[in-house]
Formats: C-alpha cells, sequence, structure tokens
C-alpha cells in the first residue's frame, strides 16, 4: 500500500502531486565538445516527467575545471543554455517541475579533464584512491592541488554564476550538490579537508564554503527556490570524518535558519551506484537530521514502494527520491501508483553511451504490447 507516497505536498513555493521523485542521476550522455544537452537527453527527460512530479536534474558542472566524468553536462558555459531550456521546456510540457543540480567533481578528476591539463583542486592535498571517467575510459584520477582561500571565494561566485545560468534557462530552482565526495562534501569532512584558514579547521569553518554557495544561490533564486544535497556518514571518493554526526547536524541547523526549500539526504547504506545490504536499512541519515532541519526532506537511497512509504509514515521524511528504477522506468510513478511489474534495469549502460539503456526502456503500455 502506497497511500501517503501518493499524497500531494509542498516544498518551497511548490505543491507536487505525489513524493516520487526521479533522483539525480550521472548518465553522461551530453554532447561534446562543449558539455551540452542535445536531443537525446531532451528526450530522456521528458519520457520522465510527469504531471506534478518532480524530477532533479543529473549532477551540472559550475566551472570548467569542475568535470569528473567526460559526457557531464555543463553550466559553466551561455552556450549551455539552450540545450538545458529544450530540457526544462519538455518537463514543463509534461506538467512536471525540475531543479538543476549544482557540483563541482573537486579531486575527483584528472588532468585530461581540466582546460589547462592541470592538476585538479580540492581543499587539501590528501593521499585517496579516486577514478574519473575520461576519453579512455575510467581512470585513476590524477594528483591534486589545494585551492588558495582567493580561490575558494571565487569558486563560491562560479556556482552562483551557474544559478543564474539555471535561471535563464528555465528551471524551477537549484539544488546545490554537497555529498558523494565531490568539492563541497571534501571541504565538508575533515579526512579530506585539512586547511587552517577560513575554510578549514573548525566544523563552522569547514561548512563556510557550502554555506556561502547557499546563501548566494538564494540571492538569486530566493530561499524558497534552492535546495542542498548531503551524504551524511557518506564514503564514496574514499571520505571520511571524525565526528560526522556533529559536522552534520550542524549544517543541517545551519541549513534550516537559511529556510531553503528542502534537504536532500542519501542513507548510508548507500556508496557510489551500490547499495551495501549489510548496512542498517533504517532511515538513519534522515531520522537523526531531522530533529535539525525542520523543512521538507527527500529520503534517498535504495528506496522501493514499501520502504518509502515506510519513511513517509514514520516522518522522517516528505518525499523520496528513485534513482535506478526511474533509469529503467519512465512512467515509474504510474507503476508505483497502480503496482505495476517494473523494468528491470542494466547497469552495464548506466555511464555514458547512447540511446541503449537511455531512452530505450519502455513505458508499462508499450511494455506490455511488446
Amino acid at each position: 500500500m502506497t497511500k501517503k507516497l501518493f499524497e500531494p505536498t509542498t516544498f518551497g513555493r511548490y505543491t507536487v502531486s505525489h513524493r516520487v521523485v526521479m533522483a539525480p542521476l550521472t548518465r553522461m550522455r551530453a554532447e561534446q565538445p562543449g558539455d551540452r544537452p542535445g536531443d537525446l537527453m531532451v528526450e530522456y527527460y521528458a519520457q520522465r516527467a510527469s504531471k506534478g512530479g518532480y524530477i532533479v536534474s543529473e549532477a551540472t558542472v559550475v566551472a570548467p575545471n569542475g568535470g569528473g566524468y567526460l559526457g557531464s553536462p555543463g553550466m559553466y558555459s551561455d552556450a549551455q543554455i539552450p540545450g538545458w531550456k529544450r530540457v526544462t521546456d519538455a518537463v514543463h510540457a509534461k506538467g512536471g517541475l525540475i531543479f538543476l543540480q549544482l557540483f563541482h567533481a573537486g579531486r575527483q578528476s584528472h588532468k585530461d579533464m581540466q582546460p589547462d591539463g592541470g592538476a585538479p583542486v580540492a581543499p587539501s592535498v590528501v593521499d585517496y584512491e579516486g577514478v574519473a571517467y575520461t576519453a579512455n575510459g575510467w581512470v585513476p584520477s590524477s594528483p591534486h592541488r589545494a585551492l588558495s582561500e582567493s580561490e575558494v571565494e571565487a569558486m563560491v561566485q562560479q556556482f552562483r554564476a551557474a544559478a543564474e545560468r539555471g535561471q535563464k534557462a528555465g528551471f524551477d530552482g537549484v539544488e546545490i550538490h554537497g555529498a558523494n565526495g565531490y568539492l563541497i562534501d571534501q571541504f565538508l569532512q575533515d579526512g579530506s579537508n585539512k586547511r587552517s584558514d577560513n575554510y578549514g579547521g573548525t566544523i563552522a569553518k569547514r561548512a563556510r564554503f557550502l554555506l556561502d554557495i547557499t546563501r548566494e544561490a538564494i540571492a538569486v533564486w530566493g530561499r524558497d527556490r534552492v535546495a542542498v544535497r548531503l551524504g551524511p556518514s557518506g564514503s564514496f571518493g574514499d571520505m571520511k570524518d571524525s565526528d560526522p554526526e556533529a559536522l552534520f547536524t550542524y549544517v543541517a541547523s545551519e541549513l534550516d535558519k537559511l529556510g531553503i526549500a528542502y534537504l536532500h539526504l542519501i542513507e548510508p547504506r548507500v556508496n557510489g551506484n551500490a547499495i551495501d545490504e549489510s548496512k542498517d536499512q533504517n532511515p538513519v541519515a534522515a531520522r537523526l537530521i531531522r530533529q535539525y532541519f525542520k523543512g521538507p526532506i527527500i529520503a534517498a537511497g535504495g528506496f522501493h514502494a514499501e520502504s518509502a512509504e515506510a519513511i513517509l509514515q514514520e516522518g522522517s521524511a516528505d518525499l523520496v527520491a528513485f534513482g535506478r528504477d526511474f533509469i529503467a522506468n519512465p512512467d515509474l510513478p504510474l507503476r508505483l501508483a497502480k503496482g505495476l511489474p517494473l523494468n528491470r534495469y542494466d547497469r552495464d549502460t548506466f555511464y555514458g553511451g547512447n540511446a541503449a539503456g537511455y531512452t530505450d526502456y519502455p513505458a508499462y503500455a508499450e511494455a506490455v504490447a511488446a
């Protein structure tokens, strides 16, 4: 039974007719060169849009040196706006909402992805094991360098500029990606942030980068159209912190004060694109953070219809994001609402490629007809 999953709810200035969210999904199908959405991406998002539904775009690069995966789209150039405008128009034509997720890969990159062939950037130089996706496939990340304080301040403005382009492209808001071991997460966690300036040391200073970016996005969009994604205890990208509970409850409290549209939380049993079934299946992240963030919460991390309904009934989350099942089922909300069988996803086609495993998954009626 999925009663609450299909009740209307609100976040920020918006009302949605159900609580099934399409999670931000890195698919790496942007046209090259230029990291621009093309026909294939437009079709993909249009297929998954629904009346009263909500989509978070895939992680979108905010700076020329911010990519870590060839084929990820960008919003660091005005030339990328028209392609994204076609995407938002397609989603809106179906009656849906879509936020632009903004990210910078930081140290999870490679010199081949850098505009000058230089070193990827990070808060500090710390040995770690990471990978990037280049024209040569998956390769170990290149040695990185630490950003200067002035470069950090400039990076905040690059996030703002990307948020401004998102407005021109017709998005309904922005979600700031502070999870999965990317640049913002690297600043948050003390396993990767060894700085001693205004952006390192104490929890408050490590959180400053994220909070500065959030304030700049609010200045562009208003607080009711800005959201943040966090991964409390997330280890993807070799991330670790000495006191994750203190860190993420502080960040949640500060974001609560800013009055953002919602907080998007990844449950710790998810690592990259794999689910660790040995970890607690209860809503660890959402249950904890709910005590510190009073606005709407989206929970993500291997949910199915029954577990999504359970976390909503418990009250730890207000909406639930689905990833793999949305990849394989463009009409996922309909299937969950009616208890219809789901298409199986093909993990081998998740990252990069063409229409195969991207736009060729059938809707239910098409699958039955076939």
